[in-house]
């Protein structure tokens, strides 16, 4: 759990812890390449399988991946990997990351409580500093990418991984719905108030292919996530369809993209994490913050 006392916060200990925490935030970050903050302006929009879903196809790609969950409150990054058990403390006390497969790190609040259904009832200074450590006191190593799944909204943990990355870039997801979109909407612009970077946007569950005729569906509409990313001036990703793969997937903690039969959703997801990779690659704001 976080390192916190009560006189943190006015105590010249615990400027000084900050201060500490501060360089190591600093020698962690420099040795990540690319920081992906993938966000959401509501619940349900499948978010969360974005972020896992295109981490492992980074990952099976070759590059060296790290995988953390910001969602305190409802991780789920864990489950949907098949994931148990805590995490464990290595080298000069830094906490070893859950490994998934040959390049996958992970690292979430799931992994850190004793039992999985235990709700976790923080305010915002936790919050905070409980981010903070998962950077700082965490042994990522050497990274391609780290790939931040973050709750729905803009809150304080938004604030904290802006704040604290200020390099990150910013994926947004929304499903085709006007109403998922004018979530995103009110995302957009809390990102340009806080100065943040936006990669692009993905629009999820666009569409269904039925697993009988192979004809697509228009379950949810489709293209209001490419209609968003033109009106914003902003790079549309690509596009992932409804699948019954994905969720079988998520529920036996193996990710769709990593499945070994072809599905609609597993070559989606191949494509957006393949869209991602080359947005990184010409981003300027990445540029602006050169990894050594």
């Amino acid at each position: 759990m976080p390192e916190i006392t009560s006189c943190q916060g006015c105590s010249g200990a615990g400027r000084e812890r900050t201060d500490v925490r501060d360089i190591r935030i600093g020698a962690t970050l420099e040795k990540i390449r690319y920081k992906l903050f993938i966000m959401s302006g509501k619940g349900g929009v499948g978010k969360s399988s974005v972020a896992v879903n295109v981490a492992c196809a980074l990952a099976a790609s070759g590059a060296k991946v790290g995988l953390l969950d910001v969602d305190l409150h409802g991780p789920s990054v864990p489950r949907m990997l098949g994931l148990s058990g805590a995490m464990d403390v290595g080298p000069g006390a830094a906490i070893a990351p859950k490994r998934f497969g040959a390049n996958l790190l992970v690292v979430s609040m799931q992994s850190l409580l004793a039992d999985p259904d235990q709700a976790v009832l923080w305010r915002g200074p936790m919050k905070t500093t409980a981010i903070r450590q998962f950077i700082a006191d965490v042994d990522w190593g050497a990274l391609d990418y780290l790939v931040i799944d973050s709750p729905p909204g803009a809150g304080d943990e938004h604030l904290t991984v802006l704040k604290t990355i200020p390099d990150a870039l910013c994926v947004l997801v929304t499903t085709p719905q006007e109403v998922s979109l004018a979530d995103v909407r009110k995302t957009i612009n809390f990102l340009q108030y806080a100065n943040a970077n936006i990669l692009g946007v993905v629009e999820n569950m666009s569409g269904l292919i039925c697993p009988h005729c192979h004809q697509e569906i228009e379950l949810f509409k489709k293209g209001g996530g490419e209609v968003l990313a033109r009106e914003y001036n902003l790079d549309f990703l690509g596009a992932v369809p409804l699948d019954p793969a994905t969720v079988v997937a998520g529920d036996v903690g193996r990710p769709v993209v990593l499945l070994d039969s072809e599905t609609p959703a597993r070559e989606a997801f191949r494509a957006l994490a393949a869209a991602v990779a080359a947005a990184c690659e010409s981003s300027l704001e990445a540029a602006a913050f050169p990894c050594p």
